[in-house]
Parts: C-alpha cells; structure tokens; sequence
C-alpha cells in the first residue's frame, strides 16, 4: 500500500527541520525492530557520509513505503524523545489496519513468543546474523538443530534474537510462531518448570481444554510437547538460550526445529536430526565495540574520551564486557580510567552491573564455565595460567605442559574448544589452540598464589625434555621455548638459571638467529632488574653489545656470534665468553680475528636498527616509543624505540619516501614515490585517506602542525611552481597551495604555535607563510651568506628548524648552519662541522641549546648554539647521515644514514671524547714482527702508530688541509703525506720534524709511495698528473697525459733496477712510465668506464684492471695485449688481487660478489656470492673495496662495510666475518712476511 497523500505532504513540509535535527541511527532500531525497514535499507542509510546526509535519505527512504512505515518512524521519534519532530507529524498520521494474522509485524510475533527485545546498546552484526538465518533456512523442510556456540559474553543470545527478527525467515520457515525459553543452569525440577510453562504458552493459543492440568514429570512433559509441536505447531521454532547440560536437549528431543545457544559446541552429539552450527567471534570489532560504549555513556562516538579505545582493546571487544562497563560510565561519567585500571589489574568484581546478560559481574562469567568442568580437567585448565598472553601453541606443546600423550591431549583441548574456554586455529596447520584474554587475566587473578609453582614446572618440563640435545631446531615446540623461557624462569623466580640464560653467547645465538635481536633486547629490558641483582655490569654489557650490533643478525647467512663478540671491549663479559670459545673452536680448524690492540671506547648510540634496504628515512612519534621508517621498498614499519621490536608494518604501492606522526600520534601520514599522500591509523594499520597526485613532481619531506588544535600537514616537492601545500583532512583536496619558490622545496616545518610553515628550497632561501591563510610572511636568504666569487654553484638550503621560542630558526646548507632572526632575518650564527663536511639535515632539540647535524663524514654533531660550541660527537654509521631529529621531550635522537641503518642516542649521555680516531686513508707497514701504521686522526693530525700495542711513535700539528694519503718508509726514518690542497710532506719519524714540503699538484693528493730506499717518492692527484720527487735533489719529474684524476699508481717491480710506473685512471686508461726521465712508455686504452683498481701479479707476469663497465681484464706485461676480458659482474668491479702464486684472480664488485678467475684460461673458478640474497642487506655489506690473498692462498680477505675472510680458497666451504663499526673499510693489508 501507497504512503498516504497526507503523510507524504506532511513528510516533505517537515524535511528540512527532521534533517536538521535527528539522528537516523537510534531511530532506525525501532524501526528495525517494527520490520518497517530492513537491515539493508539501515546499513544503506549508515554508507551516508554526514548525518544530515543519512537523516535526508531515511526521509527519501520513507516516502517511498507505506502508511505502517511512516507510524513506525513516529512511534520512534517519540520513543528518542523527539518530541517536537513527532508534533510535526501527529496531525497527519494515518490508520494503519492489519488484515491478517500474517501482515502482523514480526515485533508481535516475537514477544508473543518470548524472544527478548533489543538490548539497550545494540550493532548489528551481520555476518553472524546472516549465517544464522542461512542455517535457520535449513529447517524449512524437516526438523532439526541450529547450534550457536561460543564463549561466555560474546553475545550469542543477542544475535539468535536478531537472526530471527526477519519477516521473510517467519513467514517462509516459521509462520506458526517462535518461542523462546530461557535454560542456563539448572536441575530437573527447575528444568520441568520450564517445560511446564512453555506448554502452558503453546495451550493458551488453542480453543481446545483438552490440556486442564500441567505435566507433573519430565517425560510426561516431554510427551505433552512432543504432542503439541508435531500436530499442533509443525512450523514453529523452539529457541533454547544458554544450554549448559546435555539433559535438557534428551528432553526435548522430539522432532521439531529447534535453535539453541551454548557454549559447549559438543551438546547436540546426543540427539537425533539434522545438525548445523555457527560459531559466534568472541569479540566485536573496534568500531562496534566503540559504538556500544557511545550508545550506554550517551556520548557520541567523536567525543569518546582516548580511555574508550584502550578499555575496548584490554576487554577484546567483548560484549558482555563493553555493555557492563558502558553501563557504569553513563551512571559515572567521570570513571573512564578507573574502570580500564580495573581492567589492567583483573578486577573484574568492581566491574559488576545488572544487564541483559545472565551474570552481574565479569569473573560470575568465566567461573561458571569453569565450575561446570571435573576435577581433572579443572586442574589442567588451570595450568593455562603460565601461557604468555597471545600465545597460541601446538597440542605437541600442550602435552608438554601437561604431562600426557599427544591422544589424550588432543582429546582434552577439544572439550576445551567445545566449551568455548579454549580456541583453536583451524587454519594454521598444525592447529594451535589460545586463550581469549578475559579468560586468560580471570586465571591469572584466580591462580595468582599458585603462579610460582606453575612457571617452574613449566622450566622443570624444559628442562627434562632437552638436557640431553640442544635447543636448534624450529618446530613450533622449540619456537615456544626460545620465545618464553626466560618468561618462564622470571616468574618462577629462578633467577640465577634466567641469569646464566641471558648472559650466555650460545643462548644469543639459537635465540637471534630464529627470532632476531629485538626479542632479545626485549629480555634485557623486561628482566633487567631482576638480572641487575646479579651483576649490573654485566647485563649492561650484553644489552649494549645487543644494541649496537644486534642488527647484524638480521643477515643471512647469519653471522658467527663469537666473531661478531670478540670486537667488543677486552674487559667485557662479552669477550671473555667469545675468546674461550673462539680457543676451543679454533682446536678444531676454524679461523676467528681477534684486535690485538682493542682499546675500551664507549659507544654513545643506544641501539642500532636495520630496517629497510637503500637510504632511509624515520621519524619519532611524539610521545618518543616508536619510529617509523622508510627505505627503497613498499613499505612502512613501526618500531618500539626501547627495543627496536617491530610493532607493525604498512604496505603500499610505491615507495615510500617519508613519513609523521600526528600530534597525538593516532595517524601517519605517508608520502610515496608515486605523489600520492595516505593518511593512516597507526593503532588499528588501517587506510582512512588517500590525496591523489597532486603535486607533480616526487614529495620530499611531510609534517603535521605540534597540536592538533588545528591540524594541518604540510608537505614539499620538486615542483617547480606550486611546490608547498597544506592539507586538511576533512577535506578531499589540499587547503592550501604555497607559492613563492620557483625550484624545489626539500623541507617543509611548522613554528612551535602552528602559526607559521617554513620552507627550504634549492633556490637558496628560507620562506615563511603563515599557516592559516598560506600567504608569504617573510624571505631569508640564505645564498647570500655564501658569497664566493669563485663558486657559482647554487646553494641549496636542504632544512629548516625553529627553536623553541619560534624566534630563531635553523637551517642546513652547503657545509654550514646557519642560524637566523625570525622578526629580522639577520644572521645570528654560524656552525661550520669539522673537515667542512656537507651539512644534510639539521635539528634543534625542543627542550635545550643543542642543535644536531647529520654530515657527509658519516658522523653527527652536536653543538650548543647559545655558547657556539660543539657538545658531541656521535660516530658509528658507515655512510652519509641523512637525517637527524630529537624526540618531542629532548631525551632521544634518531640519525638515520644511507648504510642502512637507524641509530637511537639519549642526549644526556653524548658527550666530548678524549679518544683518538684514526682516519681510513691508512699506510701499513709489516716489519718482521713488527706491525706499524701512519694515518691521519679526526683532528687531522698525522700519527704513526705501533699496530700491536696501539703506542704512539709520532703525532704531527694539526694540518689545515685535509690528509687524504700517507705513506711510510720501510725503514720507519721518515712518512710521506698529502693534503686535499696538494701539498705533499715528508715527516721525521719520530721527531714529526718536516723533512722537506713539496709544492705542484693544484688539486687532492690521492696516493704516496717511497721507492728506492726513500730517495724517491711518488704521489698522484685529482690534477690529473703524477709527480716523481728526488729527494735529496727536489728535482721533480711530472707525468701527464691522463684526463681524468689518478687515484692510484703501482711499480711494475719491487726490483731497484726496473724503474717502470703503471697508473690507471677514471679515464679508462692505463699509462707505463719510465719513472727516471719521464717518459710514457705504453698509452693503453682498457675500458670504456672508469677503471677502479689494478694490481700486478707478483710473479711480474701480468696485470689486472677492473672497471665501472662491469668487466675485469688480464693484460701480458711484455705484450701489453689484453689476455682475457672477464665478464659476469653486474656492477662496478671495484677491486682486484692476485693470489701470491699468481695462478688466480680474485674481482669484487659494487653487488658484494666475489668472483675467483683462472688467470691461465680466464675461466670462472667460483662465485663468492650468497644463493639467496637477504633483502636487507648484500653479500658484503656494500661494495667490495679491496682484496687479499693470505701468504699460503688458502685465505682470501675482502673489505667493504666489514671484512669477510673466505676458507679454503677452490673450495669456498664457509667464511667469517669480522666487524668494524666505526667507519667503512676502504683497503685491506696481508704481507707475505718470508719475502
């Protein structure tokens, strides 16, 4: 039937004072409930944006039903107090007249039956109410049984009522009634009382008296309502809530369709018919859960206070839990963190309230769940209690635990899972079983005496199972004792057996290599007080070395811990045990390198992540727990701060180039590769807004405004116009577009108070725009404070920082920082780094005077800028530091660098070091046994050193040119060094006394060797030429001809009679010289790249050189013909060696790969390279930048990020790894001391 003109008038005359005020979603339930609409039409309703949008299509919606619907929405304005709404109606209302029984609306067939209304607070939950009806669908045609199972509170009542608040499932399946009795737990009087009064129900509906008297057994009743069900009501549904006991279904087993709601799933094996289930999801999502809590406090979901959230997450999404404790926020509105502080302490008695549900309080719940079981299997449901929450184990493991065979414990988890008080995974194989984590604090709080007890059985039982074999393998048994032994042993309070655990360099490596270092590091933090009862020191000790080198566990092959132990400092813990270990595995042939002049210099970083491939970018949330990082790959990841643990990971379609929190760090906001910017929910890993391509070019940096008072982001690109926009996230486009930079911005940031956004750009300026109205405020020019005639380069202004007070800021350019005026635009200061480094990113920290530089010499500096002076220096990436930036309270500060890794500092412990850092551009000098070395200190102080004792023999002024080569004469007499202005020095040893200053190259010293007993040196430059100084003489001959820089040289014989030079260069070329008069004896053009390295076989035979062309060539000396062009490589070959022999060739390149050639045939001997390659790290580290062969051949040493030693040589068995952090190894030196 039509809606009523009337009503139709009146509905479009009162629109837009019904849009304007009510809320569809309350009203929508009554009228659910009314089947005046259906539960599409609501969820169609819901899809609205606004609610003025779902108000206006409920109004759409109802012009188009009948008269029925129209007084179902006005008995629904009036039940929601819309008084004023339903005035507006009133006068217009129509009749409304039933013609038949079956017209009557399914709210009258329900509570004619007994079906319960509507909770309070109620969501839909349609997957579940869908399935029901689907099995309930089933009974159509013959009788039978709808099992909805599930644990105790997840709302199987609700949804069995709401499955059959269906007109089409009544009228179809069900057209003589349902009815609904109420079980729970009960004895056989009780349980004939209810049979009694159903039948009494059922008699009431018929004319007939045959049924005067109530029966007085159950099998009487069972027969009275087998009698009425199969001749009286064939097509009625019996709904049975909250069967405990198997006996009441024996009683009603009489042929008729029946729905029943329980927790144990096994109850229906005992009767006849067909049998379905449905299993109910323990918890409601988070948005339900939510919208519960909103529903009963009366507050909308918006407003919900940040407890709402927690209290949802810690009950699970629980409905019994989530209606108790909304029921006692709307009485106390003020106790939002009490009651999710009871929760974190399982006091579950103070969270007691009448509901709709059968228990007052949470711990009535989950007791009679377990009060229903027998006593053996009570005792081995209390031994649950040890399981670590989210745990998830094996019946293998169970039967551990329990002390029974696999039979019997698999038969025992399924009376559990029957139940409801246990689940199982179905989908992981093999099945694991866990607790829902009400039930699991309900036994904690229960058994809380008993706990000691039962963790130190759980040790006794790991102990017993593996005193005889070592815990290596990873079956899900050993994975469960690797992840919660130590758990195990703290609560038992077996601390000297958690002690020996944790400080053992066996544990770390079963433990790191299945688990990685942060669960580790997790273990120091968690059980640090109870380990620093034992030995401060020494879990201090092993803490840090997990810190700092924990992210080496990450490769594969994973690494030999006892190596990776023995850089730690002498007096450690940690080196103890790897040096006893390393003497007895040498016993049996293996190779291990131990510093012989180690000296104990702390380490200023706290801990060292590896989480990305290529550079990196990260950021801290606000609140300092977490770090998100990017890198080369599609994704995002967010770690723990403390541990490095990684708590989540986002994937996405491009690259991510950078990333922020919000200001209450609920939301990141993530730039891609592709311009497109996603906005997500870091707690829930969930996308809520994507910004298509707006800008043009690739996005550099993003940051939200410090509060979220008016939150905006702020992001920067390549543009060349428009390139700064800001962003609100209400709305679907940028609010914002900045114009005023006419080249790229490369840094975009927010004033203290949000009134301001400063942009960096490759133009040279600073520009300031006030954040509300996106116009230009101020310009500073930064290219103007580096004024040099002589350099027209452009300046790039690369960030920007504000301190604290918003009345400076701070930005990084060229090689300075540079401080300025906000209000004048005045310079202030001026901070150059040491060696004049390129400074690329710059941060000031919130709370203090410091301001943090990350720098191209691979180091961070910190310097205060009210005394102008430099605090720290932090030291330990191996590659340019990318960006650096101070956590919100100034405690931390993260660096991250194009090595691959991100390095966590607490500021209050960096400091000044008094120790002496030598530089990588090094001279070795192997003198019987005798070792010495000569290179420049991070003051750029020449020093020469003893290599076995570390004692100083010489230590020059400091230069004012950079050293960038240094050579040694065998004798010890005298060193050579040059600077990056050119100048060349020969030194006395030890006096440093200058022995001569050589002036004639105008550009960098790349390479200085001694020949002839110290009467010639010879250097080379990036000038492109070679110089042969005589000494005594000063004579000096200059070698040109090379068009590129030439960064090394070599005799083509040690002999003093052969005076031939080779040198390559970047040009491709190699020249022969005559090192005497001068002349170029051979001009060879070798590659069409620039050649990286050349050695000369020891025999003087042949020659090798490699290039960035991605090939290696051999070349006869006496022909000067290339022999073999060695192909393969997929990068650079940076490196090349002979073996001492000269029979082989060993080639490195910028992929990590080694490659072993037969220098005879030029054929492949053997890929030194990994079979499958970890995506977060290559072979080597990096590139492979220099080679050696061991004396003997049957060693060969590669260095790149870290030296690896390979065994046996054809045969390439294994290898080891010695680890550097200080810097990246450039060269190695192996001297064959019998020659």
């Amino acid at each position: 039937m039509a809606l009523d003109e009337r009503a139709r008038a009146c509905l479009l005359k009162s629109r837009h004072k019904l849009e304007e005020i009510m809320k569809p979603a309350y009203l929508m339930d009554h009228m659910i409930s009314d089947e005046a609409i259906t539960v599409e039409e609501e969820d169609m309703i819901a899809n609205q944006n606004t609610k003025r949008e779902q108000a206006a299509a409920l109004v759409d919606l109802l012009l188009k039903k009948d008269n029925y619907s129209f007084r179902s929405f006005y008995n629904a304005l009036l039940k929601e107090e819309y008084d004023e709404l339903a005035n507006l109606l009133k006068e217009d209302l129509p009749l409304t007249q039933f013609t038949s029984s079956s017209q009557c609306p399914v709210q009258t067939v329900l509570s004619e039956g007994g079906v319960p209304p509507r909770p309070e607070a109620f969501v839909h939950r349609p997957k579940e109410e869908n399935e029901i009806r689907e099995k309930l669908y089933k009974l159509q045609k013959q009788p039978g049984w709808v099992t909805v199972f599930g644990m105790a509170g997840s709302g199987k009542s609700v949804l069995a009522s709401e499955a059959v608040r269906h007109k089409e499932l009544i009228e179809e399946c069900f057209p003589e009634g349902i009815h609904w009795v109420s079980i729970g737990r009960l004895d056989k009087p009780d349980l004939l009382a209810k049979i009694q009064t159903l039948c009494f129900r059922l008699e009431q509906n018929l004319d007939s008296q045959q049924f005067h008297r109530p029966p007085s057994t159950l099998d009487e009743a069972k027969e009275r309502l087998r009698f009425l069900m199969i001749r009286k009501y064939t097509r009625t549904l019996l709904i049975l809530d909250d069967v405990w006991d198997s006996t009441v279904l024996k009683a009603v087993d009489i042929h008729c369709r029946i729905l029943l709601t329980t927790r144990n799933r096994s109850l229906a094996d005992v009767v006849n018919g067909s049998k379905h289930e449905v299993e109910v999801n323990s918890g409601l999502d988070e948005d339900k859960a939510l919208e519960i809590l909103s529903q009963l406090s009366k507050i909308e979901m918006y407003r919900l206070p940040e407890e709402a959230l927690s209290i949802v997450k810690k009950c699970q999404g629980s409905p019994l839990a989530v209606s108790m404790i909304g029921s006692l926020l709307r009485e106390n509105p003020d106790r939002w963190g009490y009651y999710l502080r009871q929760l974190e302490k399982k006091q579950f008695r103070r969270i007691r309230k009448s509901s709709s549900y059968n228990y007052e309080a949470l711990d009535q719940a989950i007791a009679a769940g377990i009060e229903d079981l027998s006593d053996d299997y009570r005792d081995l449901y209390n031994l649950l209690t040890v399981l670590h929450k989210d745990v998830k184990v094996t019946a293998k493991m169970m039967s551990v635990l329990w002390g029974q065979d696999q039979v019997d414990t698999e038969d025992t988890l399924s009376e559990f899972v029957n139940r409801a008080m246990l689940f199982v995974d179905s989908q992981s194989q093999p099945n694991v079983f866990y607790l829902h984590d009400l039930q699991l604090d309900f036994l904690l709080e229960q058994n809380k005496n008993q706990l000691k007890s039962l963790h130190k059985k759980m040790v006794e039982r790991y102990q017993h199972r593996y005193k005889d074999r070592p815990l290596t393998s990873r079956d899900e048994e050993s994975l469960y004792w690797i992840r919660y032994l130590a758990y195990h042993m703290a609560n038992a309070n077996l601390f000297q057996e958690l002690h020996s655990l944790l400080f053992s360099l066996d544990w770390i490596s079963v433990k790191g290599q299945i688990m990685g270092p942060a669960h580790l590091i997790n273990d120091y933090l968690e059980y640090g007080s109870i380990l620093d009862k034992e030995n401060n020191e020494m879990c201090s000790e092993f803490q840090e070395f997990l810190s700092l080198s924990g992210h080496y566990l990450e490769q594969r092959p994973f690494p030999d811990i006892v190596q990776l132990a023995l850089s730690q400092p002498h007096t450690s813990e940690v080196y103890r045990q790897a040096r006893l270990l390393a003497q007895e595995r040498a016993k049996d042939g293996k190779l291990y390198f131990d510093l012989i002049n180690e000296t104990s210099v702390d380490s200023l970083s706290r801990l060292v992540i590896h989480p990305h491939q290529g550079s990196l970018y990260a950021c801290f949330s606000n609140d300092g727990t977490k770090i998100a990082s990017c890198g080369a790959t599609k994704n995002l990841k967010v770690f723990k701060s403390t541990s490095g643990e990684k708590l989540s990971e986002f994937e996405l379609r491009d690259e991510v180039v950078c990333c922020a929190f919000s200001p209450d760090d609920s939301l990141l906001a993530v730039c891609s590769s592709g311009r497109t910017i996603q906005v997500w929910n870091v707690h829930q890993v969930k996308l809520l807004r994507t910004f298509q391509e707006e800008h043009k070019e690739q996005i550099n940096h993003c940051v939200f405004t410090n509060t979220t008072r008016r939150l905006l982001l702020a992001t920067c690109s390549n543009d060349q116009m428009g390139n700064a926009k800001l962003w609100n996230l209400n709305k679907p486009t940028c609010q914002n577009t900045i114009f005023g930079h006419f080249e790229p911005v490369n840094h975009c940031c927010f004033s203290p108070d949000d009134n301001y956004v400063s942009t960096s750009s490759n133009d040279g300026t600073v520009k300031l725009f006030e954040a509300t109205s996106g116009n230009i405020w101020k310009s500073i020019d930064v290219r103007g404070m580096f004024k040099d005639p002589d350099n027209d380069d452009e300046v790039a202004v690369r960030c920007s920082s504000w301190t604290a007070d918003g009345k400076r800021i701070l930005c990084a350019a060229r090689n300075a920082a540079l401080m300025f005026d906000v209000e004048t635009s005045d310079l202030l200061l001026e901070i150059r780094p040491s060696f004049l480094s390129t400074v690329l990113h710059c941060d000031v920290c919130p709370t203090s005077n410091l301001l943090a530089m990350a720098l191209s010499n691979y180091a961070v500096e910190l310097w205060d800028i009210e005394e102008n002076a430099k605090k720290a220096d932090c030291s330990g990436h191996l590659s340019w530091v990318e960006r650096v930036q101070f956590s919100r309270d100034g405690s931390q500060m993260l660096s991250c660098s194009d090595d691959e890794t991100i390095r966590l500092w607490e500021t209050k412990k960096l400091h000044m070091t008094s120790a002496v850092f030598l530089k990588r551009n090094t001279d070795v000098l192997f003198n019987d046994d005798n070792i010495f070395v000569s290179a420049p200190d991070h003051c750029n102080r020449l020093q020469v050193r003893d290599g076995r004792t570390g004692d100083t023999l010489l230590q020059s002024e400091k230069k004012p040119s950079r050293i960038r080569c240094t050579c040694l004469l065998r004798d010890l007499s005298v060193v050579a060094l040059g600077q990056e202005d050119g100048t060349v020095q020969v030194l006395a040893v030890p006096s440093a006394k200058p022995l001569a200053t050589l002036l004639g190259h105008t550009k960098t010293v790349l390479h200085c060797q001694f020949t002839h007993y110290g009467q010639t040196l010879i250097t080379s430059s990036e000038d492109c030429t070679i110089r042969v100084w005589n000494l005594p003489s000063g004579e000096c001959k200059v070698l040109q001809g090379h068009k590129e820089q030439v960064r090394c040289f070599a005799l083509l014989s040690p002999s003093s009679n052969d005076s031939r030079l080779l040198s390559w260069s970047f040009d491709g070329t190699v020249k022969v010289w005559n090192t005497e008069s001068g002349q170029k004896l051979q001009d060879i053009d070798a590659h069409g790249g620039a050649i990286l390295s050349c050695h000369v076989s020891p025999d003087g035979r042949l020659f090798a050189t490699s290039s960035a062309d991605r090939t290696a060539k051999l070349w006869h000396c006496e022909a000067w013909q290339c022999t073999f062009t060695l192909t393969g490589h997929q990068e650079c070959v940076r490196s090349c060696r002979f073996s001492w022999d000269s029979e082989c060739l060993a080639t490195g390149d910028d992929n990590g790969e080694i490659r072993l050639w037969n220098v005879n045939d030029g054929s492949l001997l053997r890929i030194c390279s990994r079979e499958v390659k970890d995506s977060m790290d290559s072979f080597h580290g990096g590139w492979v930048t220099d080679l050696h062969f061991s004396p003997d051949n049957s060693l060969l040493v590669s260095a790149g990020g870290y030296i690896k030693v390979k065994l046996k040589i054809l045969e390439i068995q294994h290898y080891s790894e010695f680890i550097f952090y200080t810097a990246r190894l450039r060269t190695v030196r192996v001297e064959d001391l019998s020659y």
